[in-house]
């Protein structure tokens, strides 16, 4: 009984692993509420790096009217682009061009919240510039960033790091049982009072 609950929790633990790594933790800012123009800008970023080309440098950008009780008219956009400041060679191929440009979009409709990914194609410190543009006028915004591979382990480690807990406790309990078997069998010494 107990083999087959070990087994069922390390099969869930491989099994979920997939779903835990899609999470890539928590967006910190870079930008604060700065005034550009018309607009009070935010940034907030996940600057995570592959060398595989996918885009994993997530870019949120909170755009506030810089004036008091304003809105953000419709027509509102914003785009990210990103450029490597070391002059260190990338250990793959560079990403292309337009694959450290992208545009923002308004995360479920809301024209003050905007999301943009675009490929970091390997660690190190990246220049970050945000342009905003619409019918209140035109804002940049310059930061940097220090891109950074996803460093959790392989979703298989989680089973490899509890396995020796699994065992210690599988261990633990035959012991317990034998105790109590051996407290329960009959000993053949009778005792004279």
């Amino acid at each position: 009984m107990i083999r087959v609950f070990a087994a069922a929790a390390l099969l869930m633990a491989i099994v979920t692993g997939p779903v835990l790594h899609a999470h890539s933790g928590p967006p910190f800012p870079i930008v604060s509420r700065e005034a550009h123009g018309p607009y009070a800008i935010s940034i907030w970023t996940d600057p995570d790096a592959t060398d595989n080309g996918v885009a994993a440098g997530q870019f949120w950008i909170v755009i506030e009217p810089a004036a008091k009780g304003g809105t953000i008219p419709d027509g509102t956009s914003a785009a990210v682009s990103v450029r490597p400041l070391d002059a260190t060679s990338p250990v793959g191929p560079r990403a292309p061009e337009s694959a450290l440009n992208a545009a923002a979009h308004p995360v479920r409709g809301d024209l003050s919240n905007q999301f943009a990914v675009v490929v970091l194609d390997h660690e190190g410190p990246f220049s970050v510039h945000a342009d905003v543009d619409g019918p209140l006028g035109r804002a940049s915004v310059v930061s940097r960033i220090d891109a950074t591979y996803d460093l959790r382990p392989a979703p298989y480690m989680l089973a490899w790091y509890l396995a020796p807990f699994v065992v210690a406790g599988l261990l633990w309990t035959r012991l317990l049982l034998r105790r109590r078997a051996a407290g329960r069998a009959p000993s053949g010494r009778v005792d004279h009072a």
